[in-house]
């Protein structure tokens, strides 16, 4: 199959979906109309391909990646990421038309599509340290495509990356000595974990950036056409490379700007007596600002908004735009000030020390429905309160204790070895009431749904008097808690302690 006969879109799937579902059961691998390959089994990879198996069963969608275990989780039943949907849509396709696999040469050359989806993480050394994207898995990608490929293909750029990124890795392709055609397209993704499968079945929009030739043009429409097999046509969208490319760090800033921005005002709330939820609201019903992404809390996390805002700011300083740099950079300042203060509060208002004293952390990821704890800001509180020798009990409903303490040591630099109390002051509960009993305090740092229906007096009267709560998510009814006895502090609300006009 030569990638430039494929049918124009809107013709490459004409078969009802009934009888597709019909004809994954006998299917031959030579009866697909295309072959995709993703490079990459991550939170982005996995999501991704298996959606476009459900929604187009003539395509063959096959996943690939070094990690053998990465390969065996996705194989089982026991799935490597955690996410509502997921597991059903997995089911539902694999083995008929979604395969994962560590054969990454044999399913590469096979493809006409591929994807890659591999981690791009902020650099820890050498040039740009602690701003920069380290691309080097992308590159690696672009020369494994380039080594084992017969023929021509799409190449589809699915991580985030700086602008440009798409020049270093068709250079790298059309260094092939086969006299192959490589089209590079950027397809960024705008999914949010914990609704990716709703955030995939259901776009605001889909990005396809590529060359503005007729090779460029056609491969981006040959892309098209999968989507548009469950995205209305209007709300795919094409754009130049470079455009594309930058979208996705673009998107992520303005998102992360605004929880910084919020959160900045709820530091100006609890010194004044205001509340910030009503600020939110007020601000929100502004049609011109809207209500998405003004929830106050303990600060943002997950694997994409620091990471593509210091890229951005990395970008900036590199084309000697240094105010942009600072402009954008502040946003990562106010989002470290927004963890530390509520470290600090914490061990402000119970009496300036919690050495020593059991204290409660429900919820270790960064967001709920989600396992994952990348730059989750329950993990920097945790730091603060482990340097102040605090008996840590921890309970999140997906997170794994191994998850924790690998990031911690990855992000933090907090390991066993360096902070030797470690393993004995952080202890990992089964169940919130465990990790809440006799502690003096419970901090709420992530919004899982189960913390708002717990039997607060239940665990009042199992804690040592005064029993704080700080509240990061502001997810609870304070005035109940206050009624049973507790002592509340949430993000940008008034202490009624501190005020007697509210």
């Amino acid at each position: 199959l030569f990638l430039w006969a494929l049918p124009p879109s809107g013709v490459i799937f004409p078969i009802p979906v009934f009888i597709h579902k019909l004809s994954l059961l006998t299917m031959s691998e030579g009866e697909f109309d295309l072959k995709i390959c993703c490079m990459g089994a991550g939170y982005v990879g996995g999501p991704t391909m298996a959606v476009i198996a459900k929604n187009c069963p003539k395509v063959r969608v096959c996943v690939v990646d070094l990690s053998q275990r990465q390969i065996d989780a996705w194989n089982s039943s026991d799935l490597p990421i955690y996410e509502p949907g997921l597991p059903e849509v997995v089911d539902e396709c694999r083995g008929k038309n979604l395969f994962f696999s560590t054969n990454i040469d044999e399913e590469i050359a096979k493809a006409d599509i591929v994807f890659i989806s591999v981690n791009t993480p902020t650099k820890t050394q050498g040039i740009g340290a602690g701003r920069a994207a380290n691309i080097k898995n992308c590159e690696l990608c672009a020369r494994k495509i380039s080594e084992v490929s017969t023929s021509n293909k799409i190449v589809v750029e699915k991580s985030t990356v700086p602008v440009r990124t798409a020049e270093a890795v068709r250079r790298i392709l059309s260094c092939n000595d086969k006299g192959l055609d490589f089209q590079v397209l950027s397809n960024p993704e705008f999914l949010a974990e914990g609704t990716a499968i709703g955030d995939l079945m259901k776009p605001d929009r889909v990005l396809i950036g590529g060359q503005q030739t007729p090779e460029g043009l056609k491969a981006a429409e040959t892309l098209a056409s999968v989507y548009a097999n469950w995205v209305p046509r209007e709300q795919v969208l094409t754009t130049n490379l470079w455009s594309s490319e930058l979208s996705k760090l673009v998107a992520n800033a303005f998102l992360a700007q605004r929880v910084s921005s919020i959160n900045s005002i709820s530091a100006l709330c609890e010194s004044t007596g205001a509340d910030v939820s009503e600020i939110s609201r007020a601000v929100g019903m502004d049609d011109r600002i809207g209500k998405r992404f003004l929830q106050a809390s303990v600060g943002f996390g997950g694997s994409c908004f620091q990471k593509d805002i210091l890229n951005l700011v990395y970008l900036c300083e590199t084309y000697g735009l240094h105010e942009c740099a600072e402009y954008w950079n502040q946003v990562i300042v106010m989002n470290d000030y927004q963890k530390k203060r509520f470290s600090e509060k914490m061990v402000g208002k119970m009496f300036n020390t919690v050495t020593g004293k059991k204290v409660s952390i429900l919820g270790f990821a960064f967001k709920k429905d989600t396992g994952d704890v990348r730059e989750t800001p329950s993990m920097f509180v945790v730091r603060d309160l482990l340097l102040e020798r605090a008996n840590i009990h921890i309970f999140d409903p997906q997170v794994k204790r191994e998850d924790m303490f690998a990031e911690m040591d990855y992000t933090c630099g907090v390991n066993a070895t360096n902070t030797p109390h470690m393993e004995n002051s952080i202890t990992t509960a089964t169940d919130a009431y465990s990790a809440c009993d006799g502690a003096h305090a419970l901090a709420i740092l992530t919004e899982w749904d189960e913390f708002k229906t717990l039997d607060y007096e239940k665990i009042y009267a199992s804690m040592m008097k005064p029993a704080f709560i700080f509240d990061g998510r502001n997810i609870l009814d304070h005035d109940k808690l206050r009624e049973i006895g507790f002592e509340v502090h949430a993000i940008g609300k008034p202490d009624p302690l501190a005020f007697d006009d509210l």
